[in-house]
């Protein structure tokens, strides 16, 4: 039951700061339509809401349980790289943890960790843990494009900083090699019987 309560918590929290996205001055606006989907954080956090919402309707169901691990692996990329990598970067902790961020960098990955590892755990086979490191990879290259390759008007800000002094592949590799460590670190949390 605290299983289910928790994923519903966490797909209507992730629903409501979507609706705040699309919400201007009181007015339903596409504004920000073409800002927020380019940060990973948004994306992993949606994609856990809607795996975590599949997994409070249609529980152990093998698939949706399967996208609910790749999710919460997202969302704790997300909650590392900010604690490891942005905080230092930007200066600041407690920058990245305000508004809607508390709940993105922070309570979100930690409810999807806790139903995960807690109430949800099940053995999985080393190749469906490492797959939860595609999405890292995709991004990665998505990212590229637009901070480096894109036509000039089309480019994105390095919000990220992954490229600062030129240096993407080693942030590239370290983001691809940190996160196939995390899913080998859930696989050893999930192979422990519950």
């Amino acid at each position: 039951m605290i299983d289910r309560i928790l994923n519903l918590s966490i797909f209507i929290v992730t629903l409501i700061l979507m609706i705040r996205f699309f919400r201007k001055d009181g007015k339903w606006t596409a504004e920000k339509a073409g800002t927020i989907f380019r940060y990973f954080t948004v994306l992993s956090n949606c994609f856990c809401a809607l795996a975590a919402l599949g997994v409070a309707i249609v529980p152990g169901q093998p698939l949706l349980w399967l996208m609910k691990y790749l999710g919460t692996v997202a969302v704790t990329v997300t909650m590392l790289t900010v604690f490891l990598f942005l905080a230092p970067a930007y200066g600041t902790l407690l920058g990245l943890l305000k508004g809607y961020d508390l709940f993105m960098h922070l309570l979100t990955p930690l409810a999807a960790i806790l139903t995960l590892c807690v109430f949800e755990r099940r053995p999985v086979s080393v190749p469906a843990a490492l797959s939860a490191v595609l999405p890292v990879i995709v991004y990665g290259f998505w990212y590229l494009y637009h901070i480096t390759i894109a036509p000039e008007e089309k480019r994105w800000e390095d919000f990220y900083r992954f490229n600062q002094n030129g240096k993407w592949p080693v942030t590239y590799v370290a983001m691809t090699a940190a996160a196939s460590l995390l899913c080998l670190a859930y696989w050893g949390i999930l192979q422990i019987p519950g």
